[in-house]
């Protein structure tokens, strides 16, 4: 059955692939921009020009649509004005209890949230009180937390629970670019114990989907593996084309350089969503997921990492 679905954040790094995965599974797409002249992924979206801040316009929004898609909202590179949590909880806590609460209203059965697995690893390891030091990812517990009471029992709401990511978008500048600098470049390698799952822009468009058509609901963390620190970035630096031996980072080496970024950023006036202070204790873990909630989803196994990071790379050449 052909859904009708409305998709916020539509044209961001995300939010680009699950359109196009949505027109090609023949869904009926609307998305949500707030400026004139957007390029969207297929010529047969329809635009809808809006800002999602805005209380009184969502319902007429919503209105006529099967399915929701939020993917939008602050990510945890922005150092706002301190105190941040205030900035993280405009751009992700209150559009989604927005949303959330027109969708219930109108009929809108399903819904879907790209969060954050860090919301994963707060359940795995609550007493690292990871809401508490950093203001991003009390954001997106609070974010999925806002999802499911807004919606209540008449929108089924799933939380994609979202790690690093990797692979292309048209038009939009790499979040990795820096990371790409330093693969091409010949600085040595350095890299923390622990590692990180990490995840497909494909997987994240094909869960999404997946999710409005099964009408899931609940917390779905995504995955394609789970990777050293180490690991990854020798393969990116293969997929660069400057193979190199990656050394190992002291976990002390790693907390002594915290102490510097947090001085500068109080010295502005300024606060990170992740405190840097607090991230060693974190980064240095196995940050890894269970990818069976993943593969309900897309009905499908895990597409090629390695052309992922391949796919990264080249954009991050084209955007520089």
């Amino acid at each position: 059955m052909a859904l009708r679905v409305l998709v916020v954040g539509g044209t961001g790094f995300l939010g680009y692939h699950v359109v196009r995965e949505l027109v090609a599974r023949g869904h009926e797409v609307t998305v949500a921009v707030r400026r004139p002249g957007t390029t969207v992924a297929a010529p047969d979206v329809t635009l809808r020009m809006i800002d999602v801040t805005d209380p009184g316009r969502l319902p007429d929004l919503v209105e006529h649509h099967d399915g929701l898609v939020f993917a939008a909202g602050a990510d945890d590179r922005a150092v706002p004005p301190a105190p941040a949590y205030y900035y993280f909880e405009a751009r992700n806590v209150e559009p989604v209890r927005r949303l959330m609460a027109a969708a219930a209203r109108t009929g809108c059965a399903r819904a879907v949230v790209l969060g954050s697995y860090f919301t994963t690893l707060h359940r795995q390891w609550p007493q690292l009180g990871l809401p508490v030091s950093h203001p991003y990812i009390r954001s997106r517990v609070e974010q999925a937390r806002a999802a499911e009471e807004a919606a209540g029992d008449r929108t089924a709401v799933t939380v994609l629970e979202i790690p690093f990511t990797f692979g292309a978008t048209p038009g939009r500048p790499s979040l990795w670019a820096p990371l790409a600098r330093w693969m091409r470049s010949p600085l040595p390698l350095m890299a923390p114990p622990g590692g990180t799952a990490v995840v497909t822009t494909r997987t994240v468009a094909r869960a999404a989907v997946g999710a409005l058509e099964q009408r899931a609901s609940g917390p779905y963390p995504v995955v394609d593996e789970n990777v050293s620190w180490e690991r990854l970035l020798a393969r990116l630096a293969q997929a660069a084309g400057r193979p190199r031996p990656v050394h190992r980072l002291p976990p002390a080496l790693l907390r002594s350089a915290a102490a510097p970024a947090a001085f500068l950023h109080a010295a502005r006036g300024r606060e990170p969503g992740l405190r840097p202070a607090a991230l060693p204790a974190l980064l240095t873990r196995e940050l890894f997921l269970d990818p069976t909630a993943c593969r309900t989803l897309t009905g499908e196994p895990p597409p090629s990492v390695d052309e992922a990071l391949a796919a990264t790379l080249r954009g991050c050449a084209v955007g520089s």
